[in-house]
């Protein structure tokens, strides 16, 4: 096996060299390969980027150092149908050999098949022509840099090239730049002809970006025209534009320096054959008109119905359909306010948030009655989507549960339910699926199921008891959701029934930052087949049937037949519990200084908390803020945190009312312990572009859930899980922990969480990316009922528990989402004993392939 290995590194190996050594297959004679730009700067190479993207050409793109994209274009034929004709014009009687064959028609085919063309088309698409060298391109990019360092203050800057032969046929260009020295701003003086924009000017609070001692920069001259112009539109300028605004520079008799003249013209009106300039005006609302049910086929009609509310003008083609408030409470725009662009901006998202209207044109007119023309009439034109909107989904899909799938959904979607711009989603599913690992007595294909019906009523604004505006302005685009819902699944064996509702409240602090407060989320989660336990989670069966083989002393646990008694296994569940109940109460040699007794202790706990109904009343807060601009931005960082409480209010109830408790000192609801626990979760997520599609991204994860109270342990709902493909993609879903355990039980699970990921994203070729990664992390339990101390976390020593997964990947970029494939190597496990933890499964045998939809984060 290793000669046969060694023989197949040497054949890639030389393969490789070869097509290195052909990579000028495709120059021309007297022509040169593009190897390197290099930019000297001073003397000095720089790997300044921006620099390097003023290039007109620039080399042959590198996959780990090596050109496999041109390699793959030089193995091409780049005219396969003129060798296919040259093999029967050599060859004639070939050709009417063949044809007897198989058709003359067939042959022709031939030629266009993938063998003979499609594999070379397929090469030379995949592939990348060689960049051969063009001066006139060296000489545009030469001038682009030239422009470029001028555009940032090194006014003096001299440029030149030269080409070096660096082997056969392969060239690199020396763009050699001597910039002198930088000039810097010196004094800077304001030239605004309009008084009431000098006034304006002069008492802003925000800084000018131009600042006497800074290095001169295009960029920074940019960006302080649109803050002005920003400013100005804000504070009632209607007709300014950034090109009102100009630069005045003079170096003249200035040492690598430049005094800076702003300079802001007055308005220029057009004519019809000619035009003049006024001073600009300030203007303010006079009127607000709101068309309620505006569309291109009603543009020149005159609306119907009409009332008037807190100064807004509302207009109805129709009669009007909505409660005036339920409008003017998204319309920032008010009558007597002073123009600005920040308010339409508002009113456009807050409009368009309803989701009861398509997007909102917002548009003002001078209004004529005013005789000094310094007010603006705003007209609001809302175009209604339909009130009644069906959607349906079907899907295909495989998870840690479900080797395969098949989903459906439907949806119905009423707009304005209430005449508030309320929206009422009442949505239905369905999903079968087939797994191997579930218990399959009947041996039917699809032997996962689950159901579900949901309904989401949203109303654009808080429901409270008493106003939030001075809390939650309107300006901060706050909703509150009603949710309710209700699923029966069949895909873990136990068979459950969830019952959820809640009411929460959403809101955006600023533009990228996000609240929300779910004051009550409840949730019921009903076991209907706890008897099934221990045919789901067989590894747990197996070690407490191995315990019974040597421990149980009831035969009656065994089963009933002659077989059943020689075999010694522990029949389910009459066989497991009996077991299990001599073991704890006694009936049994074992004591609880043995260590199987423990162990027996420690599945009980388990199953029963697995197999428990659950009632969940929990109250959460969570806030997310990103620097995230959209979906192209690979610059930014995100960070989320959240905090619930979860039965804190029931047991105050309880207190107070002096209710009761249950044998084992807990509160009871309904005849059911509820669950009580404190929780919560920091996510931090940072990515930096390094250009070329060359993208580092890292997060980390921290999250604990603390029993109290009712509880000792945290709902499975509620607990946390290591592996998966946004995971630690070397381990599989629910694999990896609790702490050094080797991930005993078949679904393990803790209530506490550290992860960290890192990724290096790069392109491979065209629309396929690659990914290098590492990604460490474990779960642990912590205060809860747990007594294994491999699973539990009890010091700073226990992060040596951390495992590492380290892998690579490949991604396929559809734009709307990306296919992503990612294999994960356990690099460090620490299920081993110490000193035998570092790569010992570091291999393809023990790898795992993780298939996924978009970036894991």
């Amino acid at each position: 096996m290793k000669n046969n290995s060694t023989k197949i590194i040497a054949f890639l190996l030389i393969a490789i060299l070869i097509c290195a050594c052909n990579a000028v297959k495709r120059v021309p004679d007297g022509k040169n390969l593009l190897v390197k730009n290099n930019i000297l700067v001073n003397g000095k190479s720089t790997n300044d980027e921006v620099a390097a993207n003023q290039m007109y050409q620039k080399p042959n793109g590198k996959l780990l150092g090596y050109k496999l994209r041109l390699n793959l274009y030089n193995l091409a034929n780049l005219n396969p149908d003129s060798t296919y004709q040259a093999k029967f014009k050599n060859n004639p009687g070939k050709y009417e050999r063949m044809s007897k064959i198989f058709s003359a028609k067939q042959v022709d085919r031939l030629g266009q098949s993938f063998y003979y063309k499609g594999i070379h088309e397929f090469l030379k698409n995949t592939g990348e022509p060689p960049v051969i060298i063009d001066t006139a391109k060296t000489k545009k990019s030469l001038l682009r840099l030239k422009y470029y360092y001028f555009n940032n203050g090194f006014f003096n800057v001299q440029t030149g090239y030269t080409i070096d032969t660096v082997g056969k046929k392969r060239a690199a260009i020396n763009y050699n730049i001597t910039t002198g020295p930088a000039y810097k701003l010196d004094t800077i003086s304001t030239n605004i002809t309009t008084p009431a924009l000098d006034s304006l000017y002069k008492t802003s609070n925000e800084p000018s970006l131009l600042k006497s001692g800074n290095q001169y920069k295009t960029t920074d001259f940019e960006e302080e025209k649109n803050r002005i112009t920003t400013y100005f539109r804000n504070h009632g300028a209607y007709y300014f534009q950034p090109t009102y605004v100009t630069f005045d520079i003079d170096t003249i008799g200035k040492k690598n320096q430049a005094n800076v003249r702003l300079n802001i013209s007055n308005n220029i009106i057009q004519g019809r054959d000619s035009s003049r300039t006024e001073p600009f005006k300030l203007y303010t609302i006079s009127d607000v008109n709101i068309y309620t049910d505006y569309s291109a086929a009603n543009a020149k009609k005159k609306p119907t119905d009409s009332t008037t509310y807190n100064n807004f003008n509302l207009y109805s083609y129709k009669t009007l359909k909505y409660k005036p408030r339920a409008i003017t409470d998204a319309i920032f725009i008010t009558k007597g306010s002073t123009f600005a662009d920040f308010r339409t901006t508002l009113s456009s998202r807050y409009l368009n948030n309803l989701k009861i209207f398509n997007y909102p044109s917002i548009q003002y007119e001078v209004d004529k009655r005013d005789s000094t023309a310094q007010s603006l009439i705003a007209n609001v034109y809302l175009t209604p989507r339909k009130k009644y909107s069906f959607g349906a989904t079907f899907d295909v899909t495989h998870s840690n549960i479900q080797d395969f799938g098949i989903g459906a959904s439907i949806s119905e979607t009423i707009r304005n339910v209430f005449n508030r711009a309320e929206t009422l989603e009442i949505s239905a599913r369905l999903n079968i699926g087939s797994s191997r690992d579930m218990a399959n007595p009947n041996n039917n294909f699809f032997n996962v199921s689950e159901y579900g019906l949901d309904m989401k009523l949203n109303f654009p604004r808080i429901l409270f008891p008493f106003g939030t505006e001075k809390i939650i302005p309107k300006s901060m685009i706050p909703y509150t959701s009603i949710t309710s819902g209700f699923s029966k699944q069949r895909n873990i064996g136990l068979d459950k029934e969830n019952f959820t509702g809640g009411i929460s409240y959403n809101w955006t602090p600023k533009r990228h930052n996000t609240a929300k407060l779910e004051l009550l989320n409840a949730q019921f989660v009903r076991n209907l087949n706890p008897d099934n336990y221990f045919n789901v989670y067989t590894s747990s069966y197996d070690d407490l049937n191995n315990i019974g083989k040597d421990y149980n002393v009831n035969p009656a646990n065994w089963g009933d037949t002659t077989e059943q008694q020689q075999n010694k296994n522990l029949t389910i569940p009459k066989g497991t519990a009996g077991f299990t109940n001599d073991v704890l109460t006694g009936g049994t040699t074992l004591t609880p200084g043995n260590s199987q007794y423990q162990e027996v202790s420690s599945i009980e706990e388990r199953r029963i908390r697995l197999t428990e109904n659950d009632f969940i009343l929990a109250t959460s807060y969570s806030f997310t803020k990103t620097t995230k601009k959209d979906l192209a931005d690979n610059n930014f960082y995100q960070f989320r945190t959240k905090i619930e409480s979860a039965g804190t209010l029931l047991s105050a109830v309880s207190a107070i009312g002096n209710l009761p408790k249950n044998s084992r000192g807990n509160y009871e609801i309904f005849n059911l312990e509820y669950s009580e626990y404190i929780k919560t979760e920091f996510d931090y997520i940072k990515l930096w572009d390094f250009g070329k599609e060359k993208v580092l991204a890292v997060r980390s994860f921290f999250g604990i859930a603390i029993p109290f109270g009712n509880s000792n342990y945290i709902p499975f709902s509620r607990s946390y899980y290591g592996g998966g493909s946004n995971d630690n993609r070397a381990w599989q879903p629910y694999a990896l922990g609790p702490g050094s355990t080797n991930a005993v039980n078949d679904f393990n699970e803790a209530n506490m969480k550290i992860a960290a990921s890192l990724e290096y994203r790069f392109k491979v070729f065209g629309d396929v990316k690659g990914a290098l990664f590492a990604d460490a992390g474990n779960i642990w339990n912590v205060l809860d009922n747990v007594t294994d101390p491999k699973a539990k976390f009890d010091n700073l020593n226990d992060l040596e528990e951390i495992a590492l997964g380290t892998g690579f990947g490949l991604r396929y970029d559809l734009s709307f989402f990306v296919i992503r494939l990612d294999l994960g190597f356990k690099t460090y496990n620490p299920a081993h004993d110490k000193g035998e933890r570092w790569f010992k499964e570091y291999n393809f045998g023990h790898s795992v392939l993780n298939f996924g939809i978009n970036y894991p984060f």
